[in-house]
């Protein structure tokens, strides 16, 4: 992942730097889950010996069966001279992986396993707002399609376990194990708009986990993994970000039928400002700019609800539809003024 998010928008706010997990091939390493987490193993007495079975092996962990049933739904994905993960969804061929590993090919190459086979995939669409793309392959083309399963993404809590599954530096199929560390929060998409109701884990990613699945005890998809925190020093620090599964769940019928995710769009830049957002730049020929709104403004509602950062006006901005028509809140050098804003269409590829 470029830095971050590094996509166009630059760096975000905040200490040290996110970076999307750049393309190179998807990988996986196990590390130790906490025992609180996945309750691995049960306590006891420190001088207790570990009890070998099967002749000589140890008990699987909780982590090896998740990794065990997820692993085969895991693909590598290559798209032109990037590289990331990408996960199965349906026995159709559908695969979920991010947009900025696709980036604007239409095509992409996946692998399965260890077979070593690459096979085409024809990239069905992509929301560069939410880093989400959908591919398709031939399902005659593959022995077994292991679709991984979606779970509900809003009932994930902090300090669940989880698993995620990748291709970090060219590693296949790498695993890696903690716990979610937050939920809810905002990471900047590749297209400088942001991406809301984020996972936060300490489970190691790094480069080349793109689009991997990030998976709770029982082995569904609580998210996509899509960039990391770095704090300047370009590697993993225990903190990433996966796009929620609620998320792809919204975007993926439309996404596979090929159609454009339409987003609501004002039209401005903003900054903090100790009453509000302060208009930073208003986009020429745009909603706002059409409303009259100009940089220095301001806004401190929309519809009667208080903005008090750029983030609640973006929050509040992304719950409407293009079309809808809304009364902004501003404070034009110490008067209170409103504006009527029909919202038009975020701009995309």
């Amino acid at each position: 992942m470029p830095t971050e998010p590094e996509p166009p928008g630059g760096p975000a706010p905040g200490p040290g730097r996110r970076r999307l997990l750049p393309a190179l091939a998807v990988v996986v390493a196990v590390t130790a889950l906490t025992l609180s987490a996945f309750a691995l193993l049960d306590g006891g007495d420190d001088e207790a010996p570990l009890l070998a079975t099967d002749g000589g092996r140890l008990p699987q962990t909780q982590v090896g069966r998740v990794y065990e049933s997820a692993a085969p739904g895991v693909v590598s994905v290559q798209a032109g001279p990037a590289s990331g993960t990408g996960f199965v969804v349906n026995r159709d061929g559908t695969i979920v992986t991010n947009a900025h590993v696709v980036a604007a090919n239409d095509t992409a190459q996946v692998s399965f396993g260890n077979s070593g086979r690459t096979i085409d995939a024809e990239v069905l669409g992509t929301d560069v707002s939410s880093d989400l793309a959908v591919l398709r392959v031939d399902p005659g083309s593959v022995d077994r399609l292991r679709p991984l399963p979606l779970a509900d993404s809003d009932r994930v809590r902090v300090g669940d376990g989880v698993v995620a599954v990748g291709n970090p530096f060219g590693l296949d199929r790498t695993a890696t194990a903690g716990i979610v560390s937050a939920v809810g929060r905002e990471i900047r998409a590749p297209d400088g708009f942001q991406i809301d109701h984020v996972i936060q884990t300490d489970a190691p990613i790094n480069p080349g986990n793109s689009g991997g699945p990030l998976l709770d005890a029982r082995g569904r998809v609580i998210g996509v993994n899509t960039q990391i925190a770095t704090g300047g020093s370009g590697g993993n620090v225990g903190i990433g970000f996966a796009v929620p599964s609620n998320t792809v769940r919204e975007v993926l019928p439309a996404l596979a039928r090929g159609e454009r995710i339409k987003r609501p769009f004002m039209g401005v830049t903003s900054a903090p400002h100790p009453s509000g957002a302060e208009v930073q730049g208003v986009t020429p020929g745009g909603p706002a700019d059409g409303a009259g709104l100009r940089a220095g403004d301001v806004i401190t509602g929309v519809d009667g609800a208080p903005v008090n950062d750029p983030d609640d006006l973006s929050r509040l901005v992304s719950g409407l539809e293009p079309g809808d028509e809304v009364e902004v809140e501003v404070d034009r050098d110490g008067e209170e003024r409103t504006f009527d804003v029909e919202l038009g269409t975020r701009p995309g590829p």
